[in-house]
């Protein structure tokens, strides 16, 4: 609804406008009345209608003072002029002041409806081209945003540039006013297994907010890229501002560290890369960052990570032979508690090792994963081995979580195989059955079924004990003893009859087995139950 507001000395004249427009219809209404310019220029400050009717000739500040006035408050704001034929040159000076809308006293309905329709069209209009605007600029502010995100998209998958101020400002759109660079990394750890995307979203929200908040007054220029659970950041400011901009990401970490018990199982960390002077460096301060950020596997979350460490210097081969040869037999059998003991064994032995950094953790455990499914031989080995990767490990914040995922992968990995080949044996299993299920009826053999499935009969008579827990021959009496049982309470066939139909040429054998199973013969069952 549009706002109007009504400004008059005469009552008389206010309750007549009022009374000759149907407000409702032209989607309007009266916010309030004014005897007076002073009450009327009031009004409008405090409540910003979009349309004000006023005459011109008003006691203390006139009409053409209140509109003045009114326009430094509402730039956009819609005059509606009454005047008499006395005054009606004295009102033309309005124009001046952008009014164009004149009601000559009295006052008719027409008249007044056609003016402020013609009013809703003006507004109606100029808000659809303030929103056009508006979206536009959105667009291109969005499609900025996105070209400078860029940059730390590409220096992140490893594209190769050749950065300078030059190609900053004209590829990136990124102006580095500022001295320095500085890139950082706040990590989110959390099981993703019981976290789902809105949650995560969430975070990503709150995590940016915070990092704007606490960063962009003391920076030149930042961006913010999201990958995964990980937020990155470029940071440009001036010489002298170092120490400010290590404090205010402490600041934002600590915001985000107070909030954990709202999140429920989530860890934070940050790790900040060197500080360099030329954009060609951006690459070094990057992967600095990344390397730090793993080190919360060892220091812990919630911390401020920065440098890379040494490391042992090691390459770690001999602990992930001797793990490699203590899941040979684990696969062989497909023993998941051994290949757990085999992981434990193998943190033991990491741990150990002088000078260990986080870095280096992630990377036996990387590789100890992908060994451990290329070697026990299921399909999509790269595809297991990039999510155990990409997805898990990175989302651990401790060095127990780290090992425990790698136990979580093993133990998956042996339950797929072994219901594989649980599948397998069940297969002949399910056809065998099905054939005696399609060929009962017929003088069938043990040799026509194993045929039929593809075994040896040596094979599958074991098998076929071992997989339903008797056999053959028995399963097949079963089946058919169960069909007679049907066709006596069902049919009136003889006992001859039924015998043939189930398998049975021999009349004597089928009461005789009938007999065994049952307890009793056919004829007497029929009685019973027929």
């Amino acid at each position: 609804m549009l706002k109007v507001i009504i400004a008059d000395d005469e009552q008389r004249i206010c309750r007549l406008v009022q009374v000759l427009a149907d407000w409702e219809a032209l989607g309007m209404e009266v916010i309030g009345t004014a005897e007076n310019g002073f009450e009327a220029l009031d009004l409008v400050k405090k409540t910003h209608p979009d349309i004000l009717i006023t005459d011109i000739r008003m006691p203390g500040c006139d009409g053409l003072e209140l509109i003045r006035q009114a326009k430094l408050s509402c730039a956009h704001l819609e005059v509606v002029i009454i005047s008499g034929y006395a005054h009606f040159e004295y009102a033309q000076n309005a124009i001046r002041y952008g009014v164009g809308n004149y009601l000559l006293k009295p006052i008719r309905r027409e008249e007044l409806m056609e003016t402020l329709l013609k009013m809703k069209e003006r507004i109606l209009k100029r808000i659809d081209e303030e929103e056009m605007t508006q979206a536009l600029h959105q667009d291109n502010q969005n499609k900025l945003s996105r070209l400078k995100g860029s940059l730390l998209k590409d220096l992140l998958n490893g594209e190769k540039i050749q950065l300078s101020r030059e190609k900053l400002k004209e590829t990136y759109y990124f102006d580095g006013k500022g001295e320095y660079y500085q890139t950082f990394v706040m990590k989110i750890d959390c099981d993703v297994r019981k976290i789902d995307g809105e949650a995560v979203e969430i975070l990503r929200e709150k995590a940016e907010m915070t990092l704007r908040n606490g960063l962009e007054k003391c920076c030149e220029e930042m961006l913010l890229y999201f990958k995964g659970y990980s937020v990155y950041g470029l940071l440009n400011y001036a010489a002298g501002k170092t120490s400010a901009i290590r404090k205010k990401l402490r600041d934002c970490l600590n915001q985000m560290e107070a909030k954990k018990r709202i999140y429920g199982m989530i860890e934070f960390s940050m790790a900040i890369g060197g500080e360099v002077g030329l954009p060609q460096e951006l690459e070094d301060s990057l992967r600095n960052a990344k390397e730090a950020i793993k080190e919360r596997l060892l220091e812990g979350t919630g911390r401020l990570l920065e440098g890379v460490p040494e490391g042992s210097g090691r390459l770690k081969q001999r602990e992930l032979d001797r793990y490699a040869k203590r899941i040979e037999h684990a696969i062989e059998v497909l023993d998941a508690e051994e290949a757990a003991d085999a992981c434990q064994e193998l943190e033991q032995d990491v741990i150990q090792i002088p000078e260990i950094c986080g870095r280096e953790l992630y990377e036996v455990v990387a590789v100890a994963g992908n060994l451990f499914a290329a070697r026990i031989g299921i399909d999509s080995v790269e595809e297991i081995q990039q999510e155990f990767v990409a997805h898990y490990c990175k989302q651990c914040s401790k060095k127990e979580q780290l090992f425990g995922e790698l136990e979580r992968l093993q133990t998956h990995l042996i339950g797929q195989v072994q219901e594989s080949r649980a599948n397998e044996s069940a297969r002949p299993i399910r056809l065998a059955k099905q054939y005696v299920l399609q060929h009962f009826s017929e003088p069938i053999t043990l040799e026509e079924v194993c045929e039929a499935v593809g075994f040896s009969v040596s094979y599958f008579s074991a098998l076929f004990k071992k997989e339903t827990g008797e056999g053959f021959a028995k399963y097949l009496t079963r089946i058919r003893i169960d069909e007679a049982k049907n066709l006596l309470r069902e049919t009136s066939l003889s006992v001859g009859e039924i015998g043939e139909k189930v398998g049975y040429s021999d009349r004597k054998h089928f009461t005789s087995n009938f007999r065994k199973i049952v307890g009793l013969n056919p004829a007497e069952y029929r009685k019973l139950y027929g």
